[in-house]
């Protein structure tokens, strides 16, 4: 199980069906880009990789409350706000900085000093993975699935 979390509006849903379509086997067009909904609830989405299954369980952002209760099955968590959490101390994270296509948007430099992650990643009991992406344009969207692979089963 990988669990998809974060700020409400902040490109999960889009980012899911993104990797869904790159994951499947059809020709992965990314200039239409698909209508999305706040989510209420959660979405499931699979992805295949040499015939192992990940699921991706994207929780919608206004429900930060009760997101602990998804931690027990989790493998790998998408968030920096969670790192704390005992349930999460040896998931494999992936923090991701999206909407990279917009105007005037910081470099990853610089988020990743506003956001202190040296010293974070330098404090965390798991191992941090740092990607910017674009679900829109799918910039970084590759390297999202390659991190989903190589740490599925670890």
């Amino acid at each position: 199980m990988c669990l998809l979390l974060g700020a409400p509006g902040v490109g999960k849903t889009l980012l899911m069906k993104r990797l869904q379509k790159l994951n499947s086997r059809e020709q992965a067009d990314l200039t239409d880009v698909p209508p999305t909904l706040s989510t209420v609830g959660t979405n499931l989405t699979d992805l295949t990789f040499q015939r192992k299954r990940v699921t991706m369980r994207e929780v919608g952002g206004s429900m930060g409350p009760i997101w602990p209760s998804y931690y027990k099955d989790c493998r790998r968590v998408l968030l920096l706000s969670v790192l704390s959490d005992p349930d999460l101390a040896a998931a494999s994270v992936l923090v991701i900085f999206n909407k990279r296509d917009l105007p005037c948007c910081m470099s990853l430099v610089e988020l990743k000093s506003l956001f202190r992650m040296e010293e974070i990643i330098s404090c965390s009991t798991q191992p941090i993975t740092v990607l910017e992406t674009s679900a829109r344009d799918g910039t970084g969207l590759r390297e999202v699935l390659q991190w989903l692979h190589s740490s599925h089963g670890h």
